[in-house]
């Protein structure tokens, strides 16, 4: 999946290059913490940061052999360094450094990942001032309700994309804590001060009680806003596919000159971006599943962890980045159909209406249940027999005892569902990204 969907920057981070080029960074900022506080020679710490080499090919030959992929690592660090490396993971247990290099790892997925969601939202929000005025007909359970703006239905998802940056920018947060606490959390081989001077140099929190391992419900968390995002982008996508349907045609993927559709039907304009993001946000709950199912580990740590994040995190960072990438796309080159959007709303015949026309008929002084009877009565006759539902009301004596003729055409005026929508889109506005 990362070479598949990966974009450069994102792929970088989950190298098998870039694993080990954050051990070595964990290492060797322990190493200068300690240099610091007289513990280790200044001359050894200035050796390692010169020697201290590693081989991906070498560390795998290595590991064909311990089957312990720490235990390679250091061992050829110490084929390059030579006496220095008795320094090296003096203290430390194998996951105070994976668990820490991972969170390094993290945090630099994490900061990608927002400035695309960033993107994505500055997008939307302006795609949404652009239609603020543009009339469509809102929908409830698939079905004509009353009218609303296009720009609206925009607003939604750039409120929802704001909402999933700050629980992102907190996810990685929570996700970017490291741990130098020895075997099972107990400091017994290295001193606490130390942990906390090695996080500061790397930018990073520290695991307030840790076991041997940083708790993973940082990572479920950090795998749940992934999967939120994910879900407001297949959100997004789901409609698109509708509005891009034959039947309703109000909005479709932008179709490039010399883009194919169908091997069999030249006709064809398939809303294929949408539907691969639909499909790749199933993987990314998926994954979020598997995430909460490393937390409850065996007391102080097993390792049935390890292996599904391998897997779940480089993918899911991956696919995400890619995601958005996609999405920022789709939403800047939408291709929006005005009057398409009026001829839908006019094919209910202006039943989208009724309510104007129950509640004219209650302030007429007409009861509220009977009012109610009145217009389902026509509304029902207009749909079956599909005429206007206005020339039923007008033939309608319990209605036009009540209201005039100059009162209805005012009743059949979209605009009335748009003028208190300033107050929406001035939120929308003030979005900051």
């Amino acid at each position: 999946m990362i070479e598949r969907y990966s974009t450069p920057q994102m792929a970088a981070l989950w190298t098998e290059e870039a694993k080990l080029g954050a051990w070595l960074e964990v290492q060797l900022t322990v190493v200068d913490v300690r240099a610091e506080r007289g513990e280790i020679p200044a001359e050894a710490a200035q050796e390692l940061h010169h020697k201290a080499r590693y081989d991906v090919e070498r560390v795998r030959e290595i590991e064909e052999t311990t089957h312990h992929d720490v235990i390679a690592f250091l061992t050829n660090l110490g084929e390059n360094v030579g006496e220095a490396s008795k320094y090296l993971h003096h203290g430390m247990t194998s996951s105070d450094m994976l668990d820490t290099a991972l969170a390094i790892q993290l945090k630099r997925a994490g900061a990608l990942l927002v400035e695309s969601v960033r993107e994505l939202g500055s997008v939307l929000q302006r795609r949404s001032l652009e239609h603020r005025e543009t009339v469509m007909a809102g929908r409830s359970h698939g079905v004509h309700a009353e009218p609303i703006s296009f720009g609206q239905v925009l607003g939604v998802w750039a409120m929802e994309t704001h909402r999933n940056l700050e629980r992102l920018q907190h996810a990685t947060e929570q996700v970017a804590v490291g741990k130098l606490s020895g075997a099972v959390g107990t400091y017994a081989t290295i001193d606490p001060q130390i942990e906390s001077a090695v996080m500061a140099k790397l930018g990073l929190g520290i695991e307030p009680v840790a076991t041997q391992v940083v708790q993973r419900d940082r990572h479920a968390e950090f795998m749940s806003a992934l999967a939120l995002t994910a879900t407001t982008i297949e959100k997004i996508a789901t409609a698109v596919r509708h509005f891009q349907r034959t039947e309703v045609l109000e909005a479709e993927e932008y179709f490039a000159p010399g883009q194919k559709g169908s091997s069999a039907m030249p006709h064809k304009r398939n809303p294929i971006i949408s539907e691969r993001l639909s499909g790749q946000a199933r993987v990314i709950r998926g994954n979020m599943v598997a995430a909460f199912e490393n937390v409850p580990l065996w007391h102080e740590r097993d390792i049935s962890h390890s292996s599904v994040e391998r897997v779940i995190l480089p993918d899911s960072t991956v696919l995400l980045h890619y995601m958005l990438e996609k999405c920022i796309a789709l939403v800047d080159r939408l291709l929006v159909y005005p009057e398409r959007m009026l001829e839908n709303l006019d094919r209910s015949y202006g039943l989208v209406f009724s309510q104007r026309v129950l509640l004219a008929l209650v302030e007429g002084g007409m009861l509220r249940e009977d009012a109610y009877q009145v217009v389902q009565r026509n509304a029902m006759l207009a749909w079956q027999e599909r005429r206007p539902f206005r020339e039923f009301l007008e033939n309608d004596a319990e209605v036009t005892e009540r209201l005039d003729p100059e009162q209805l055409e005012e009743l059949f005026d979209p605009a009335f569902h748009l003028r208190n929508t300033g107050s929406i889109f001035a939120r929308v506005e003030a979005l900051e990204w």
